[in-house]
């Protein structure tokens, strides 16, 4: 299902090396939602929901500095109609304005603010493009240099859940936000346009899950290979809820964990030992990644290894730091024995 867009804003910022000076070119007051702005959308939006490092956060409920409205205020006052999207646009791009002369940040950019609905969400995404440069030919072999929208290099942009903030504005994750590459200091300066505080923490929330189920297995007394087959349906789950970008259930994930001899369920074990987990959350996959595998990297070094293996067709020998790998993988082994008959050639 396409995007439908209700509004949406394009604004220019740039900063003056010289001056740190920050200049504004508001863009029209009104874009016709076009095939091209179509496309566009569902690009960002798509590029967006694949960005994996996100943080999960609420508006703070500290007043404004001065008399300066804060963002969640002039998008209340968009949402309830009392000014046009337009206006709640030239304001939110003067408070980034002003967040970006704080900070001693080149961030310059196109900051495109849109609200539209998809799979029955409503949202409100606030980001800012970077530009990069681009070449062509013409018929005359004359050069040419153009600027593009680089939406493939993202890093500065959040996300309203309209619906979760509407419905639970008590709530701690109805504001998503990348975290910046280049440190804190990037997504503080966006959290602090946007008025935000970071609130659920997905990646602790979801080492708290994968502590739970290999404690779970253990007092269980599941075998090596069906703790294993465990944590696989564990990452499939987690991957598929990853991809339709939906929440893990704890009671879903009941359903693969579960101990069927008449003992706690998984639910039940979560609860009587106290982990702090929530009934639902967004994880972060990067953590489940690593249930099924032990993987590094190091000097030239690209070592991954099922955890199944581990002490069997993988032994690590702590006293001498040295890692041995029985049953070589036939690929590795071929380019092995040639790597050894090119020696002995030479």
């Amino acid at each position: 299902m396409s995007l439908i867009i209700s509004n949406i804003a394009l604004h220019f910022l740039s900063k003056q090396a010289e001056t740190g000076e920050v200049q504004i070119r508001y863009g029209a007051e009104s874009l016709a939602i076009s095939n091209k702005i179509q496309s566009f959308m569902e690009s960002l939006h798509n590029i967006y929901n694949k960005k994996g490092n996100k943080g999960y956060g609420h508006f703070s409920s500290m007043p404004a500095e001065g008399d300066e409205a804060r963002f969640v205020d002039i998008m209340e006052s968009y949402l309830s109609d009392v000014q046009d999207f337009n206006s709640f646009s030239q304001q939110a791009t003067n408070l980034l304005k002003n967040e970006l002369t704080k900070y001693d940040l080149a961030e310059t950019g196109y900051l495109v603010l849109s609200h539209y609905e998809h799979m029955g969400g409503r949202y409100l995404i606030a980001a800012i493009i970077p530009i990069s440069e681009h070449y062509s030919v013409d018929s005359e072999l004359n050069i040419s240099a153009d600027q593009h929208l680089d939406t493939d290099k993202l890093q500065l942009a959040a996300r309203i859940d309209l619906f979760d903030y509407q419905q639970n504005p008590q709530g701690d994750r109805y504001v998503t936000f990348i975290r910046g590459r280049a440190g804190r200091k990037v997504s503080d300066f966006f959290l602090d346009f946007l008025g935000c505080e970071e609130g659920l923490n997905a990646k602790a929330q979801t080492q708290a899950l994968v502590e739970a189920v290999e404690d779970y297995v253990a007092v269980n007394q599941l075998d090596a290979e069906e703790k294993q087959q465990t944590r696989k349906e564990l990452l499939s789950y987690c991957k598929e809820q990853k991809e339709s970008s939906q929440d893990v259930q704890i009671k879903e994930i009941d359903k693969i964990v579960s101990n069927g001899d008449g003992g706690d369920s998984f639910y039940e074990f979560c609860k009587t030992q106290d982990y702090q987990i929530e009934e639902s959350f967004p994880h972060d996959q990067a953590v489940v990644n690593k249930v099924t595998k032990y993987s590094g990297y190091g000097n030239g070094i690209s070592i991954s290894f099922e955890r199944s293996h581990f002490g069997q067709d993988v032994v690590y020998n702590q006293a001498n730091d040295s890692l041995t790998i029985y049953k070589v993988p036939p690929n590795l082994k071929d380019q092995l024995l040639k790597l050894l008959n090119d020696q002995n050639d030479q």
